[in-house]
C-alpha cells in the first residue's frame, strides 16, 4: 500500500480547504459531512459521510460499524461457522440453548 502525504494550512476560523485528492478519498462534495475519530492517544481518523435516507440510518451508528468492524475480523480469523442452509444453522443455534 502506497501512502500520499498531503498539506494544507488552517485559516483563522478553524477552515480547511481539503486537497483534492483527499476529498476523492473521502468521497465527499459540497454539503457533505465529514466525521472525526480522536483516539486517547490523539491520533484521528476522518471519514466522509454522504447523506443518508433516514430509513437507513441505523446502518451508520457508531455501533452497527463497531459490530461490522468485528464480524469481519471474525471471518478474516475464521471464528464463523457456514451452514449449508436454514435448518443446520438453526439447529446449530438450538444446539448452544
Amino acid at each position: 500500500m502506497t501512502m500520499t502525504t498531503y498539506q494544507t494550512r488552517m485559516r483563522e476560523k478553524g477552515q480547511l480547504t481539503l486537497p483534492a485528492r483527499v476529498r476523492e478519498a473521502l468521497g465527499v462534495a459540497p454539503g457533505d459531512e465529514l466525521e472525526f475519530e480522536v483516539s486517547d492517544a490523539g491520533t484521528v481518523e476522518v471519514h466522509g459521510l454522504t447523506r443518508i435516507r433516514s430509513d437507513q440510518a441505523w446502518f451508520w451508528t457508531r455501533e452497527w460499524r463497531e459490530g461490522e468492524r468485528q464480524a469481519s475480523e471474525d471471518i478474516a480469523a475464521g471464528r464463523t461457522t457456514v451452514h449449508e442452509d436454514a435448518d443446520a444453522m438453526f439447529a446449530h443455534l438450538n444446539a448452544d440453548d
